[in-house]
């Protein structure tokens, strides 16, 4: 793996099994991870963001879901391939994730200062005054006032933007690699969202932690984030630089997105734009491109066939028939979706042999 990359996503499908079918909620998703920076990983709700990286994570609730098939190179080593007990040794001390809200992430029974030194004791092995001491200071670094009495205090006694700090810095206590942020600023008003990314920025640059931003705002992204990855049905349909995703969006959906975004420079010229119709059902998805139904330059080819990843420059890419040769109708049959998922839900990742299980999800 290129010494640059940190992270490497190849082929990742978590499906989940239902009484209406089966949910391929990521479906052959791949992207790369560099060191110090970060990803923005953008879409509408249920476009499959959260459930990549708690499959990264392997934290996937099992049943109903299974992570199929696909790898999660950290470093030189596969996460898929650890044991249950081995990841429990990565989560907290090499990736850290920073969950959408805090109230229910952090145990209302257990004061701050038993959840922070827990995890510190656990990864670092410090005694558990030293332990308490760093997380004091960890408490200070992300702006909680009067540190050393509040860290004794219960999450309820925090607002939410308080709330949101302590899990920062109960992410960022054990100094991980890689920092998962899934729309840390959904349940905050907009002065204390500007004032926890802004915080995310600074902490990210200063312990040169790369960060994997999931959110539905553009305009965390463009603040943010070095690289976009563009998901719609649990697939990838854009990647590339930020500034390069919005100066000259590649995708329709990606168009959308933006155009969908307030600007000042264009208050008063009619209605919002939106991008018309509902996200697609995700049970038993056609092997066609998902977004057709909604897309003002489908063609008949989209309505097919799946388009394969189509690389504009180096790191940046874009799935979609607007940049691809038509297939023939004798082999539009032959063109396999990107990242070739799988039709059942029972198939093994690739590279195993047809009797072994599926990689399993966390049964914490």
């Amino acid at each position: 793996m290129n010494n640059d990359v940190i992270l490497r996503v190849d082929g990742l499908r978590t499906y989940f099994n239902t009484d209406e079918g089966v949910v391929k909620a990521v479906d052959g998703v791949s992207f790369d991870l560099h060191r110090g920076e970060t990803l923005g990983l953008v879409g509408e709700s249920g476009s499959g963001k959260s459930v990549t990286n708690l499959s990264v994570m392997r934290l996937i609730p099992m049943p109903p879901g299974k992570i199929m098939g696909g790898s999660v190179w950290l470093d030189d080593e596969d996460l898929m391939k650890r044991s249950e007990a081995g990841m429990r040794e990565i989560r907290g001390k090499k990736i850290s994730m920073i969950f959408q809200d805090p109230m229910t992430s952090l145990n209302p029974f257990l004061r701050i200062s038993t959840q922070m030194v827990e995890t510190i004791r656990l990864h670092e092995g410090l005694p558990k005054d030293e332990a308490r001491e760093k997380a004091v200071t960890m408490l200070k670094t992300v702006g909680i006032p009067n540190a050393a009495k509040r860290i004794d205090a219960y999450p309820h006694q925090f607002s939410g933007g308080m709330r949101q700090r302590v899990m920062i810095a109960i992410a960022l206590s054990c100094n991980p690699e890689i920092v998962i942020a899934d729309e840390p600023t959904s349940a905050l008003d907009v002065t204390i969202q500007a004032q926890i990314l802004e915080l995310l920025k600074d902490l990210a640059h200063d312990f040169g932690t790369s960060v994997i931003m999931i959110t539905h705002d553009l305009g965390v992204v463009a603040g943010m984030c070095d690289t976009v990855v563009v998901m719609y049905a649990g697939r990838i349909v854009e990647r590339g630089p930020v500034d390069e995703i919005f100066a000259n969006p590649q995708h329709p959906y990606t168009r959308g997105l933006i155009k969908s975004v307030p600007r000042l420079d264009t208050a008063g010229q009619g209605r919002l734009f939106s991008i018309e119709g509902q996200p697609p059902n995700v049970i038993d998805l056609p092997e066609c491109c998902p977004f057709n139904p909604r897309c003002e330059s489908a063609m008949d080819i989209c309505r097919r066939v799946y388009p394969p990843d189509h690389k504009i420059e180096e790191g940046r890419t874009v799935a979609c028939w607007l940049h691809e040769p038509h297939p023939g109708d004798e082999e539009s049959e032959a063109v396999s979706p990107a990242a070739a998922p799988a039709s059942a839900p029972t198939e093994a990742p690739a590279g195993a042999s047809a009797d072994e299980e599926p990689v399993q999800g966390a049964e914490e």
